[in-house]
């Protein structure tokens, strides 16, 4: 198969690769599965009954551990989840046994302005359509799931003043007397939606609701997406549910999906989303795709369970953290590591040259519109200023204890002086450095890229968390702020600082991991400052706290739970052959 990147678009590659695809019988016999451990979704996709393989499996040593992210995202891109597939395929074309876990693409950058995550060029996620339209419908369960428990709230609120204690309790339940002023949850969606952040319900008579101020945020941003991202088994599933907060009685006590009497029903909608999804890349190694993207927003890892799979059934494991290391990264390290018992032998930090330019004094670029000529021209001095950027990262990883890698994506306008600045910076901050042309050459020009993290994962690993979790929060806010973003300390609004106050003066809540939200733009909380920003406080401006997932969740600067689709969105390009079916226009 001879497909050229550079005259074909990625949904054209992906279909002539589909044509010789593996079907998910033969990629589960490969991997070593059962029979009746793959749940297939048609010929090219299945799920995986996760909890008879690691059953059977338990006693196998696991693989080698890969965390795959980034320096801080700019518009031009710096292909992580490319880089994760393009490594996956190196280490296949090296005879390695590996196996990968990405994230599930939300349909909000699908249809939106970064596309499906699918990967690109010759290093892409296979069948496209079905990974990037849904798949087999675990978003949709989140969704389904999220909204049921607002959907019981506001029948509640509705009739309870109707109903007697003798009714409630013949159906197990008790008067909850809520305050419609202290309702936590919003509605969820799987879009980018702006003209949902903040809505009224309950417009028009008594038949029609109770009137009240709401919001939507993105369903991957649900604390039942983070809950599927961490549970570990379904009767761990069913107790986080239970504890999910979603409003508080007028007394100011908790009011949990529990109490309203739909986390039985709620868990009913994601039994099935538990089991991870089974896919391939274009040159046929086995990837899993569970839980949702949004590091900036939402905990953003590929789930505990798809990794725990991976590591059973590989010598080596890929997985994919959201956005660059000081978000993506800082999560899978304190948080998705602490609950899942897991430590990884290396981290890899993805750049671009091009990336590197925009950080380093690089022309503003912005998504969607046509990149400054400058950047395919070579330029050592926006180089060498943008490496800042990718050194902070590289030390961020190795404060892990974490053996870092560098993964150079190159693009054809790169030039060897340019790569040898990379190399360099690199090489002083204490990581190794692979070239690797994946998105042009598949597995093939990612061998260097794939030599380097096997020579990494052999060197022994010292790994620690950045903090105690019995560590007061507003200490470990600081910790993060300043050992992982640079700010020279934080600030809190007054509501932030009662909230951070009254979780540090609970014991069941004082040690529930933090979960950082924060533009991924910028090292910072502000996304126009680029590079590493120097002389800046963190400012913290509310504090969520998601109880079933166990995260208390500090929002920095003026970022929210839901993004917006822009002007010029992704779908305007995607349609259907009615002739065939197939989706076209996808990237």
């Amino acid at each position: 198969m001879t497909l050229d990147p550079t005259r074909l678009a990625d949904w054209q590659i992906a279909e002539q690769a589909e044509r010789t695809m593996k079907t998910c019988e033969q990629l589960a016999e490969e991997l070593g599965l059962l029979r009746d451990e793959l749940l297939p979704h048609g010929r090219y996709v299945a799920k995986v009954d996760f909890a008879r393989v690691l059953s059977r499996l338990q006693d196998r040593p696991n693989g080698k551990y890969i965390d795959i992210t980034a320096i801080t995202p700019t518009p031009l891109g710096e292909g992580k989840s490319t880089s994760a597939i393009g490594l996956i395929q190196g280490l296949g074309r090296r005879g390695c046994r590996v196996t990968g876990a990405l994230r599930q693409p939300s349909g909000g950058p699908t249809m939106n302005v970064k596309g499906s995550a699918a990967g690109g060029g010759l290093a892409q996620i296979i069948p496209l359509a079905p990974f990037s339209l849904g798949l087999t419908g675990d978003i949709n369960a989140v969704t389904n799931a999220h909204n049921l428990a607002m959907v019981a709230l506001t029948a509640r609120l509705q009739h309870e003043f109707n109903l007697s204690d003798k009714f409630l309790a013949s159906r197990g339940l008790r008067r909850l007397d809520i305050d419609p002023r202290a309702v936590q949850m919003g509605w969820a969606i799987d879009f980018c939606a702006q003209a949902l952040r903040q809505i009224v319900i309950g417009l028009g008579g008594p038949r029609d609701g109770f009137t009240m101020g709401s919001y939507f945020q993105i369903a991957v941003s649900s604390e039942l997406m983070a809950i599927l991202a961490m549970a570990d088994s379904l009767a761990d599933l069913r107790r986080r549910i239970g504890r999910v907060v979603v409003a508080h009685d007028k007394r100011g006590n908790p009011i949990t999906t529990e109490d309203l009497g739909c986390a039985g029903a709620m868990t009913a909608w994601m039994v099935d989303a538990l089991n991870p999804n089974l896919l391939q890349t274009i040159e046929g190694q086995p990837c899993f795709v569970h839980a949702g993207p949004f590091a900036n927003i939402a905990i953003g890892q590929s789930s505990i369970i798809a990794d725990r799979l991976g590591l059973k059934l590989g010598d080596y494991h890929v997985t994919e953290s959201g956005f660059a290391a000081d978000i993506g990264f800082e999560k899978f390290w304190n948080i998705k590591c602490g609950v899942g018992g897991l430590r990884p032998h290396c981290a890899v930090v993805v750049a671009s040259i091009r990336a590197l330019k925009c950080h380093g004094g690089g022309p503003p670029v912005l998504p969607g519109k046509p990149i400054d000529p400058a950047y395919a021209e070579e330029n050592l001095a926006w180089v060498d200023r943008g490496c800042e950027n990718l050194v902070h990262h590289i030390n961020i990883v190795r404060k892990a204890g974490i053996n870092p890698v560098v993964c150079i994506n190159r693009f054809p306008t790169d030039t060897a002086a340019e790569i040898a600045v990379v190399r360099r910076q690199a090489d002083v901050a204490g990581a190794r450095v692979a070239v690797s042309e994946h998105w042009r050459r598949g597995g093939d020009g990612a061998l260097e890229f794939a030599d380097a993290v096997i020579d990494a994962c052999n060197d022994p690993v010292e790994f620690r968390f950045l903090y105690d979790l019995q560590l007061p929060l507003r200490e470990r806010i600081a910790r993060i702020a300043r050992e992982v973003y640079g700010a020279d300390g934080v600030s809190y609004t007054s509501e932030a600082l009662a909230k951070a106050k009254a979780i540090e003066a609970r014991p069941d809540m004082a040690r529930f991991a933090t979960c950082m939200v924060k533009t991924h733009l910028s090292l910072s909380h502000d996304p126009n400052l680029k590079g590493v920003p120097k002389g800046w406080t963190l400012p913290v401006r509310d504090i969520l706290t998601y109880a079933g997932a166990g995260l208390v969740v500090p929002v920095a600067g003026t970022i929210t739970l839901m993004p917006g689709t822009s002007a010029s969105p992704a779908f305007l390009k995607i349609d259907v052959d009615v002739e065939t079916g197939r989706v076209r226009g996808l990237f």
